[in-house]
């Protein structure tokens, strides 16, 4: 007997939107299940029933062979579903031991036992092996941190299946393997997983069996010692999946943007960014290698215009562009698609056309002495919706109605549709599905083939040898490589480079540029 099962579940909202159409899956006691399927697909909103979140226009959900009706998540807790969402839904003033323990807090009345809490957490922490520091800030520890406190609260409160939707979107390879050490760990305490992603390597690591969604359906559900990557990706796409780009050969032609020993410093005076040199030029992509939290955020940000440098020179077609704002740094075309969407990426409350003209809105076609015309907002919108296939009911629905992965193409059609000189992309493909990665990925080459300049940063590895034509690398602030991208880079040799254990000569950095 199943553990928990979804029977033909349909949800169609008030406007019409059929998010769930005759859904079904079945999970087992004490496996690791997997949920892949394009954005838009269906999973989340299936997930949500499953929390309480949403209620399903009709179908019918069994936990243990009984049916139950799930219509808020103090109910799914009460009946052991846990969900750690892809967003953290944390109080950042708050230690780790006060988000865990909030709401269910040891004591009585109106007093707090601080010292019982941090205690059960602590113990918390061990039995599952995820390691906190329950006395720290969550707004002073890092993601991967952070993603374990939300385990940790769902466990705090007795759940014995935990949901994870997008559990390693925003988390490091050191950070994604330790996350998998812990979800094994929870499966030998008797518990289960249920885990949504894009990543298909990773469901070939992590899970027992795959259940495969398209276009609001189930498509099937396999085992995964019996399916293969190419599999999923058709079965997801309902099209063979071409895993290569095509990336024709091209002269690297004059230097865009010149950085000159550029230096960030922050409030406390350490160097997060130490002295870099480097260009990236005209027919080419300069890829960014390096373990995430070694200064390529901060790095992205002073150019883009985010933050001011301390020391140094940034120049696009020879002209400044540091600590004058984003704005200036646009008119003078560079574009950015940033690694956070929901805080440099999108206004949620705007519609899709709206955020597609975020940054040129005051300028031919889009505005006329001073006053907006709303016809070529609308007609922008409608036409790069169905250049880059967003899926959305109109252009006029707020982008936060959007699921993470149509909201990250919304981003990547505004900035590819500004006619730039410099293409600054911080994690392009994070969060989206695998059909997308392929268009995003074909795109960035051929803008690249076209003359464009492309500044890539990327914490997956495979994506920066696969796209770059050069590759710098980054550790602890500085730039200690800079190497061709040919056919005898490894990975292994690349790692050596961003975990500090080796470094290229000044020389040898200067002749790479």
């Amino acid at each position: 007997m199943p553990l928990l099962e979804a029977q033909h579940i349909v949800k169609v909202y008030p406007n019409g939107v059929v998010a769930n159409n005759g859904v079904s899956l079945s999970v087992e006691q004490g496996e690791i299940h997997a949920i892949v399927g394009e954005n838009g697909a269906g999973k989340s909103t299936l997930m949500k029933m499953l929390y309480g979140l949403e209620i399903p226009t009709s179908g019918q959900i069994h936990l243990r062979g009984q049916p139950v009706h799930i219509d808020n998540p103090h109910k799914a807790i009460a009946l052991g579903v846990g969900m750690v969402h892809q967003n953290f839904m944390l109080v950042d003033s708050f230690s780790i031991a006060e988000n865990i323990a909030l709401g269910m807090e040891p004591g009585g009345g109106i007093t707090v036992d601080r010292a019982k809490a941090i205690q059960d957490v602590e113990k918390l922490s061990i039995t599952y092996g995820l390691q906190v520091d329950p006395r720290a800030r969550v707004d002073r520890v890092p993601v991967g941190m952070r993603q374990r406190v939300e385990i940790l609260k769902a466990l705090y409160r007795g759940a014995e299946i935990l949901i994870l939707d997008e559990p390693t979107a925003v988390l490091t390879p050191r950070e994604t393997n330790d996350l998998f050490a812990a979800i094994r760990n929870l499966i030998h305490e008797g518990k289960t997983v249920i885990f949504i992603t894009h990543k298909l390597r990773e469901v070939m690591e992590i899970s027992d069996r795959v259940t495969v969604m398209r276009d609001a359906r189930t498509v099937g559900t396999v085992q995964t010692k019996e399916t293969s990557i190419p599999a999923l990706a058709r079965m997801m796409v309902g099209r063979e999946v071409f895993m290569v780009v095509d990336k024709p050969p091209v002269k690297r032609g004059q230097p865009v943007l010149q950085v000159h020993n550029l230096t960030y410093a922050n409030e406390a005076g350490r160097a997060l960014v130490n002295r870099v040199s480097f260009n990236v030029c005209q027919y080419e992509i300069l890829g960014i290698a390096g373990v995430e939290g070694n200064g390529q955020t901060e790095l992205v940000e002073v150019l883009t215009g985010l933050r001011s440098p301390t020391a140094g020179d940034a120049m696009v077609d020879g002209k400044s562009v540091l600590g004058q704002g984003p704005r200036r740094v646009r008119e003078a075309r560079v574009t950015h698609i940033p690694e956070d969407r929901l805080t440099n990426g999108v206004a949620r409350d705007a519609s899709i056309s709206d955020n597609l003209i975020i940054d040129r809105y005051y300028r031919d076609p889009f505005a006329a002495r001073g006053l907006l015309s709303l016809n070529s907002i609308r007609k922008n919108g409608v036409a790069l919706i169905k250049q880059f296939s967003i899926l959305a009911q109109s252009s006029e629905v707020p982008v936060g109605s959007l699921s993470g992965g149509n909201m990250q193409k919304v981003i990547v059609a505004r900035e590819f549709s500004s006619s730039p000189r410099l293409l600054i992309a911080a994690q392009p493909t994070r969060g989206v599905d695998i059909g997308a990665i392929e268009f995003i990925h074909q795109q960035l080459v051929d803008k690249r083939t076209e003359g464009l300049a492309i500044l890539l940063v990327s914490a997956d590895l495979q994506e920066v040898m696969k796209l770059a034509d050069r590759i710098m690398v980054m550790y602890n602030g500085e730039i200690v490589a800079m190497l061709p991208n040919s056919a005898d880079l490894t990975e292994e040799k690349l790692g050596l480079y961003m975990l500090g254990a080796a470094r290229q000569t000044p020389a040898e950095l200067e002749a790479a540029l």
